[in-house]
């Protein structure tokens, strides 16, 4: 059997104070994408990364074992990269092993499903060739298509030099556009640890990126957000 393995990751330093432990239909916010983690019948073992030991707590009330982050990985500018590194390294000594698949479970996303975490595992062991699987939301509304930025003159300019192309304002017509989620992540570890190879801003994923599409994904950021997704876990039979 494949060794799959969680790795919980949150930090305390955020905008919105605590909001990783933020009490959501009266429990802790991270502990939905945790829990999603225990009931994944691919995941053998379970890693809670940070530097609060508040979230370290309720990872652990949730049979995560917890990794102390160091506070420099823990800043607002560290990147998440290195902090799954960090991470992975403590697995290893800790386990005496590497795993063959490190699933990221992002703690300020409510919105992961068991299943979704299953899928994902399965698709990688099914294609040695693929390096991690990434759930993603379709949105052409949000096309880049039709980003703007602001040219020297202070004036809009388009964001990408279309040149002659006749690009359609109906979204519809363009091409197919999807955002990659931030709820979970599943990694060949072996990928991870040989260093960023795909494309940026996500190059610890490696070249061969499958996706898994999924309705919706809630981050945390505002407190408006927290009823999205209250609403979303009624939804989902989750609450």
């Amino acid at each position: 059997m494949s060794q799959v393995t969680a790795l919980l990751t949150g930090r305390g330093n955020n905008t919105l104070a605590d909001k990783n432990v933020k009490q959501l239909l009266g429990r802790p916010l991270l502990s939905y994408g945790a829990r999603a983690g225990k009931q994944a019948q691919s995941v053998t073992a379970h890693f809670a990364s940070s530097e609060d030991p508040k979230i370290l707590a309720a990872a652990e009330a949730e049979g995560y074992a917890p990794i102390r982050r160091p506070d420099a990985l823990a800043a607002p500018t560290a990147r998440h990269v290195d902090a799954l590194l960090h991470g992975m390294a403590e697995i290893q000594q800790r386990t005496g092993a590497t795993p063959e698949i490190l699933v990221v479970i992002l703690a300020n996303a409510p919105t992961i499903l068991p299943q979704w975490i299953d899928q994902s595992v399965q698709m990688l062991l099914s294609d040695p060739e693929l390096t991690a699987v990434a759930p993603v939301v379709r949105d052409q509304d949000h096309h880049p298509f039709r980003a703007k930025t602001l040219r020297e003159d202070g004036l809009l300019g388009s964001f990408f030099d279309h040149g002659d192309a006749d690009v359609s304002s109906n979204r519809q017509d363009l091409p197919p556009c999807f955002f990659l989620c931030h709820n979970f992540w599943t990694l060949r570890a072996e990928t991870l640890l040989n260093g960023p190879q795909g494309e940026p801003p996500w190059g610890f994923m490696g070249q061969r990126v499958a996706s898994l599409e999924i309705p919706q994904s809630i981050d945390v950021h505002e407190p408006e957000d927290l009823l999205r997704a209250e609403k979303w876990l009624r939804e989902n039979g989750v609450a």
